[in-house]
């Protein structure tokens, strides 16, 4: 008998998987139906080891028996890989199985897009004499899960076509597809197609349209399904709190989760995440707190991993990162999300020597294995600090694990070469990419921008239309900046115009501030300070700070001054604007204007923000800070030895210090040692000490260049023979022979 042949245990499993559970004991069971059996409950007990045996016992038995149509749809579940579904497949045709059964061609179907084999799964559907709902849904979610959104689209069109209605599950599969396809449009026609189908009632369906639509950044049409639903459960309220979240409209998500307990709707983890992230974003300390205990009194700190993650990202966004910290250092268990959160956090806090500090303690000690968001947390962390070799050796490790193809890993990139002044790389990484998101575009003409090149960023923004990529709000900001760069005034407002009549942008701040360094640097004053004027929100530090700089650049010290009076309302500490203030008033040799500044700031106990410029030589980084270093570089009697021979060269040369850069009161020759000790300045003469002869140096500040600096930069690429790269705060500045590529126009 078969069944005397059986291992031991499988009487158990067949049992508990409820398949023989209401026989009797003295029932005579035939071969094939307790095969069949034991071959279902082996694969749903995850034990397809037991299971294949049983099908070459059937076939190759002293009494062999013909499989039926439910043979090999389990065993089909069970392949632990394409060629085992292969062979399968090649078995149940030479039984001729598949053709008059539905059941058995739809597993295949499911297997095939379960390994990626899309043609294979497409060959075993189109030979299907007939196919029913299900099996056209194994296809559909298929093609899902392997992002052939295009594919997918077009298969439900032809189920359309041949006159069959789709259920709740079809339209679960087809919605993700708006996602990936970014089509608003395609989301409202399936809204409607489940309205007309009688599926808009459907929690399942309704639940899949708000997440959809939140994805989408269509916040109206998701809560017009919330508040039209008769029930709600907890997948409803998270994927609504999450849509609000990453929409941006943290209060009112907030404002979901408070209404979620008071409907009796117990949270998550998932609730918890977005709940975390809205108070960070809201700034709402005492939020945070009260999320941090929830998390506590529900034991998810110690149990659950992503609850702790959420955590750590919160107080990070909320610039708490010693909390964060503490946070990751009492995690019971890490993975690489912990670690990838608290490097983005360190990022988002400005600390990119810690961050980069962090992941090479997770890579060194940790042995975790590198994701996309790896490379995304670290890689704008050696862009700040200009760390081109670390780098390229992430570049290099992206190759390795193959995440150079991840278009958000090759963004980072694109972002690295450009602002460690390497465009001619960054732009044949933009070239060779297979598909380009709004992310990428933004961010090479950004980088065109910073480099001044205007119109190539303008010619790039062209094509990217022509690609039908749409352009956000980061792109405008991008775009205005280039202009300002560029001296582009009539493109500029062109594009100002455009974002808001053709595309339905909203400008923010950072737009209107980019609007008003542009007027201001091209010298029409007026027309800014008009247009600051006129502005429907309220002027922020950024918008009178653009005023301020241009200001200083064409010497309007009566428009500078109610520039700096709303600057010291909106940002009193802020000393960089008492600093370029002092200097407009110095130029003019307004001394009572410089000494009301000074004792301004010495009234207030403000501190001008370090400043600092790195380095790199070698595949180290190198970090100068201004004024005394806390600890004296090993090199530092050199840099001063360089720094006392390079000032005398540019005093023979006509160089005169602009000692209105020097806030302080002291005396000249005290003056003259703070200004050759800017930041800048040590990393020029450490880059002379360190590098051969007429090799370029690359150099990285966090503040923008001050005059005297930029001055003095010309001089000595002239002296070096060098070019000297320059990344500020807010350009590039190429210094060669004598001359920079930003015209004294920064």
């Amino acid at each position: 008998m078969l069944s005397s042949a059986l291992p031991r245990g499988a009487h158990a499993v067949l049992v508990t998987s409820g398949h023989l559970r209401h026989l009797e004991p003295g029932l005579q069971v035939p071969p094939l139906l307790l095969a069949n059996s034991l071959i279902a409950a082996f694969s749903r007990a995850a034990l397809p080891r037991l299971a294949f045996p049983l099908l070459r016992r059937l076939l190759a038995g002293a009494h062999p028996l013909r499989p039926d149509g439910f043979t090999f749809p389990p065993l089909v579940r069970a392949a632990p890989g394409a060629d085992t579904a292969a062979q399968l497949h090649a078995c149940a045709l030479r039984l001729g199985l598949l053709h008059p059964n539905v059941f058995a061609s739809g597993s295949l179907v499911h297997a095939y897009l379960r390994f990626g084999r899309v043609a294979e799964a497409y060959r075993v559907f189109d030979e299907m004499p007939e196919r029913d709902v299900p099996a056209w849904n194994a296809m559909l979610s298929g093609l899902c899960r392997n992002a052939r959104a295009g594919d997918a689209l077009a298969l439900f069109g032809r189920m359309v076509g041949e006159g069959l209605a789709g259920d709740a599950v079809t339209l679960s599969s087809v919605l993700p597809m708006c996602v990936l396809l970014e089509d608003r449009a395609l989301a409202l026609v399936m809204h409607v197609y489940a309205v007309k189908h009688g599926l808009d009632g459907e929690l399942f369906v309704c639940n899949a349209l708000i997440d959809v639509y939140g994805k989408l950044g269509m916040l109206e049409e998701a809560r017009w399904v919330f508040d039209g639903m008769a029930l709600r459960d907890l997948v409803t309220w998270n994927s609504t709190i999450s849509a609000y979240e990453q929409g941006g409209k943290v209060a009112a998500a907030v404002g979901l989760f408070h209404g979620m307990r008071e409907s009796g709707v117990s949270p998550d983890v998932l609730t918890l995440v977005s709940l975390a992230s809205a108070v960070a974003q809201c700034g709402d300390e005492r939020g945070a707190k009260s999320a941090h205990c929830y998390v506590m009194r529900q034991g998810w700190d110690v149990g659950d991993i992503i609850a702790g993650n959420a955590i750590v990202d919160m107080y990070a966004k909320l610039s708490k990162i010693e909390a964060a910290q503490r946070v990751f250092d009492n995690l019971p268990a890490r993975d690489v999300v912990s670690w990838n959160t608290l490097i983005t956090g360190y990022m988002q806090n400005g600390l990119a020597n810690e961050a980069i500090k962090t992941y090479n303690h997770m890579r060194n000690h940790e042995g975790l294995k590198l994701v996309q968001g790896t490379f995304v947390s670290v890689l704008p962390a050696y862009s700040n600090l200009g760390a081109l070799h670390q780098g390229m050796r992430m570049h290099a490790l992206s190759i390795k694990t193959g995440l150079n193809l991840d278009v958000y890993v090759t963004t980072c990139l694109i972002d690295l070469y450009a602002k460690c002044g390497k465009l001619a790389e960054a732009l044949i990484l933009f070239e060779h990419m297979p598909r380009r998101s709004t992310g990428t575009w933004n961010a090479i003409i950004a980088g065109l921008g910073v480099h001044g090149h205007g119109a190539k960023a303008l010619d790039l923004f062209s094509k990217m239309q022509q690609e039908g990529s749409k352009p956000d709000h980061v792109t405008f900001v991008s775009l205005l900046a280039a202009c300002s760069h560029a001296g582009l005034v009539d493109q500029g407002r062109s594009f100002f115009d455009s974002m808001q009549t053709i595309y339905g942008i909203v400008p923010i701040a950072k737009h209107y501030a980019c609007m008003v360094d542009m007027l201001g640097r091209a010298g029409q004053l007026d027309e800014a300070f008009e247009f600051i004027q006129s502005m429907p929100i309220k002027p922020d530090s950024a918008v009178w700070g653009a005023l301020l700089g241009a200001c200083r650049i064409h010497g309007n010290v009566e428009m500078g001054k109610v520039a700096s009076q709303n600057l010291y309302e909106l940002d009193p500490e802020n000393v960089g604007y008492y600093v370029l203030m002092s200097n407009m008033y110095a130029k003019i040799g307004k001394w009572d204007g410089v000494d009301a500044v000074r004792s301004l700031v010495r009234r207030q106990n403000l501190q001008k923000t370090p400043g600092w410029s790195s380095m790199e030589v070698k595949g180290s980084v190198s970090v100068f800070y201004s004024g005394n270093q806390t600890e004296p570089h090993p090199q530092h009697e050199e840099i001063q030895r360089e720094l006392q021979d390079l000032f005398a060269k540019m005093k023979n040369l006509g160089y005169v210090p602009d000692y209105s850069f020097v806030l302080q009161d002291v005396e000249q020759d005290e003056k003259e040692q703070i200004l050759n000790n800017h930041s800048e300045r040590l990393a020029i003469a450490f880059g002379i000490i360190n590098t051969p002869p007429r090799t370029p140096l690359h150099i990285y500040k966090n503040l923008r260049v001050c005059g005297d600096c930029h001055n003095a930069t010309k001089y000595i690429s002239k002296i070096s023979e060098r070019e000297i790269i320059v990344r500020d705060s807010n350009r590039f500045h190429h210094f060669k022979d004598g001359h920079c590529s930003c015209g004294d126009f920064w």
